[in-house]
C-alpha cells in the first residue's frame, strides 16, 4: 500500500513525538532520582589491608560559587575545603579559580561499626551493618562540634531516641548567654525556621547530647555548637532514616590517622583541637555517667604535640604488619595539616632482616 507524504509526515510526527515523550520521562526519573539521592559520600570498605577510600579531585569555581557552596556540594564541611584551600578566598574565589576537593579519607582506627565521630576531623563516620551477600560500606559526613567552652565529650555511648521536628529545651547556661547578648531564649523553642535542631534529631546516652540538624548549615563543619554535633540538613535526613536506636555511637578526638594502602602507609593530618583544663574534668564528669560503656582513657590531651599522636597511630597501624616511616615526610604532612591523605611510608618484607641490619 501507498503512503502519501501527508502520512508519512504524520508517521514521523508521531515518532518524533513519542521519542520526546519517552525522553522526557527519563529526564523526569532523572531529576526525582538525582532529588531523592543521599549527599552522603558512600564508599564500599576496602578489603583487608586497605584502610583508605575515596580520591581528591579538583573542580573549577564558578563566578557565583563560595568555598561554602563548593563544600556542600561536594559533602564537605567548612575546615575542609579552607584546610586544603588555603589561598583561596573563602567568599569569592573567582570563576576559574581550581578548588581541591579533600574527598579522600583514612578510616579511623576504631571498630568499624555503627557511627564514628571524630571531632578533630569535624567528620562522621556511619558503618551500617552488612545485608547477607552484600559488600559493606562506609558513609561518611561533615560536622560541627563543641566550641572550646562547651567541649563535645569523648567515649562509647549510643544512639537512645530519634525525634522528628523536635522542640529545643535550652539549658539555664544557654539561656543565660543568650540573655546576657540581648538575645533571651524561651523555656521552650517550637518546631519551626528559629529552631536551631532542625527537623531531625537523636538524642545520645550521654546526657544533654545529640545528633541534629541546623537551621544555620553555613556552620557545619566549624567548632561552633554548645557541645551537641550538627550536620547539614540534607545529610540528617538520609542518616536518620538509616541509623536504628541502639545503634553505637563512639567519639574520638584523632587529628592524625595513619592506615594502609596496600603496602604504603597513608597519613591524614588536621591541627590539634586545643582544650582547656576545665573542658577536661567537664567532659570526664559527662562521661562517668556512662559507667562501663565509657572508655577510660578517652579524654582529649591538653597541648599534646601532634607527633605523638603520630606515634601513637604508627603503632596502632603496625600491630600485625611491620612498617616504617619517612619522618621527614610526616612532619611535612603535620606541618600542612590540611587533611589530604599522603604516603609517608611503606611495609617491610623482611622485618627481622630490616632490625639486624639497623
Amino acid at each position: 500500500m501507498a503512503v502519501s507524504c501527508r502520512d508519512r509526515n504524520g508517521s514521523d510526527r508521531k515518532g518524533r513525538k513519542g521519542k520526546m515523550r519517552r525522553t522526557q520521562k527519563i529526564l523526569v526519573i532523572i531529576a526525582l532520582v538525582m532529588a531523592s539521592a543521599p549527599r552522603a559520600e558512600i564508599y564500599e570498605l576496602p578489603p583487608p589491608g586497605f584502610d583508605v577510600v575515596g580520591a581528591v579531585s579538583t573542580i573549577t569555581a564558578r563566578d557565583e560559587d563560595t568555598l561554602i557552596d563548593i563544600a556542600r556540594r561536594h559533602g564537605l564541611g567548612y575546615e575542609d575545603i579552607v584546610r586544603a584551600n588555603p589561598t583561596v578566598n573563602i567568599w569569592v574565589p573567582g570563576a576559574g579559580t581550581e578548588i581541591i576537593l579533600p574527598t579522600r579519607y583514612v578510616l579511623p582506627a576504631v571498630p568499624r561499626e555503627g557511627v564514628v565521630l571524630n571531632l578533630a576531623e569535624f567528620r562522621l563516620y556511619y558503618f551500617p551493618k552488612p545485608k547477607a551477600g552484600e559488600p559493606a560500606y562506609v558513609m561518611t559526613y561533615p560536622i560541627s562540634i563543641g566550641r572550646m567552652d562547651w567541649d563535645t565529650p569523648l567515649g562509647l555511648t549510643e544512639v537512645i531516641s530519634k525525634v522528628r521536628n523536635p522542640s529545643w529545651y535550652p539549658p539555664q547556661s544557654v539561656r543565660d548567654e543568650h540573655a546576657a547578648d540581648g538575645d533571651p531564649l524561651p523555656r521552650i523553642v517550637p518546631p519551626g525556621p528559629k529552631n536551631p535542631l532542625g527537623k531531625y534529631a537523636m538524642r545520645l546516652g550521654l546526657p544533654g547530647y545529640l545528633i541534629h540538624s541546623t537551621n544555620r548549615p553555613a556552620g557545619v563543619g566549624m567548632r561552633v555548637t554548645h557541645g551537641c554535633v550538627r550536620m547539614f540538613p540534607e545529610d540528617i535526613e538520609y542518616l536518620f532514616g538509616q541509623v536504628n536506636v541502639s545503634t553505637p555511637v563512639r567519639i574520638i578526638n584523632d587529628p592524625v590517622k595513619i592506615g594502609w594502602n596496600g603496602d604504603e602507609l597513608v597519613m591524614e593530618a588536621h591541627p590539634v583541637l586545643e582544650a582547656t583544663l576545665n573542658d577536661t574534668v567537664e567532659i570526664a564528669t559527662a562521661a562517668e555517667e556512662l559507667a562501663e560503656m565509657t572508655e577510660p582513657d578517652a579524654y582529649p590531651a591538653i597541648a599534646r604535640d601532634p607527633l605523638s599522636f603520630v606515634t601513637e597511630q604508627f603503632i596502632a597501624a603496625t600491630g600485625e604488619r611491620p612498617g616504617q616511616l619517612d619522618w621527614h615526610l610526616v612532619e611535612e604532612v603535620v606541618g600542612r595539616s590540611d587533611g589530604i591523605p599522603t604516603s609517608v611510608g611503606h611495609s617491610i618484607k623482611n622485618a627481622a632482616a630490616s632490625a639486624a641490619s639497623e
